[in-house]
């Protein structure tokens, strides 16, 4: 008879590490929001992987970094507090980045290694990007210093973006995992509540169209959800931005960037809960919400 494993695994790094880009390729589908922006995902987003082996609850991490604020401060719980709930742990990282510039591997990568190998776990080495390393010979070199690093590490070079190496990862991880049957329906893919996936979805068309123009003190609320069959899913969002200066950008120029940003979230919204949307935006001026623990706690970034 096949043993069937179940267990948690928390996805950790720096930011633009790829995590949540990695996340959705094991998936097959968009559970965590991607952007060539650091510090895109803000929560530990649960994306659950069901195969007849195995059923493996994937925690997508805020990155790790040194960056100050009460926000930030969070952010770094809420990555450290996934190792609590987990069976083992992935760090990822950008190969391709740290084969050109080997001195942020040794900034951002090695001091991870005390406080994840104190934990005890199962830890696995995860070199993303290399399928825009070039030349290929750079890796060898990056290699071998994560080993140097990571002593008792597994390390797979993969390309989250084509899957390259991503199954060999998998079924390494998966044999780690405790013994146990499947806690959820092999058609669930997150743990995550719907409401806070369209506030996802949101929010990452903020980040793709208004690119560097983005205040970062920006969240975004579902202040009201209406179903009534047949009829279409009625959503109303609010955009919490830090500065008055800041709700002009996310209007923009006679609305035209709210309309550009609520059309291309109700077209997502629409393959998410297979049914029309319609969704409406208001953009909300509280100042320094970053710093506001309340507030904080409210949207779901603290304790």
């Amino acid at each position: 008879m096949t043993t069937h494993r179940f267990g948690h695994v928390a996805l950790m790094g720096p930011p633009n590490a790829g995590k949540s880009t990695l996340l959705n390729h094991i998936l097959g589908q968009k559970v965590a929001i991607v952007s060539e922006k650091p510090q895109t995902t803000r929560n530990a987003i649960s994306g659950i992987l069901s195969t007849p082996e195995a059923q493996v609850v994937f925690l997508d991490t805020p990155g790790v970094h040194r960056m100050a604020g009460r926000m930030n401060r969070l952010l770094l719980e809420a990555a450290w507090g996934a190792l609590h709930q987990a069976d083992a742990i992935v760090l990822i990282c950008d190969a391709r980045l740290y084969a050109q510039k080997p001195q942020l591997f040794d900034r951002e990568m090695c001091p991870l290694m005390d406080p994840v190998t104190r934990v005890g776990l199962p830890v696995f080495l995860a070199a993303n990007k290399v399928d825009a390393l070039k030349p290929k010979e750079k890796m060898l070199p990056l290699l071998l210093r994560m080993g140097q690093a990571f002593p008792l590490a597994e390390i797979f070079p993969v390309s989250a973006a084509t899957g390259d190496g991503v199954p060999e990862l998998l079924a390494a991880v998966s044999a780690v995992l405790p013994e146990g049957p499947a806690q959820y329906p092999e058609d669930q893919l997150s743990t995550a509540p719907v409401r806070f996936l369209a506030a996802e979805i949101v929010r990452e068309q903020l980040f793709l169209a208004l690119e560097k123009e983005l205040p970062y003190s920006t969240i975004v609320e579902i202040e009201q959800w209406e179903e009534d069959e047949p009829g279409p899913v009625r959503i109303h969002a609010c955009i919490h931005v830090g500065r008055t200066s800041h709700k002009g950008i996310v209007i923009g120029k006679g609305g035209q960037m709210l309309k550009r940003v609520g059309s291309a979230a109700r077209q997502e919204l629409q393959v998410l809960l297979d049914r029309p949307v319609v969704l409406e935006l208001w953009v909300k001026v509280r100042e320094d919400w970053t710093e506001d623990d309340a507030f904080l706690r409210e949207m779901g970034l603290g304790e």
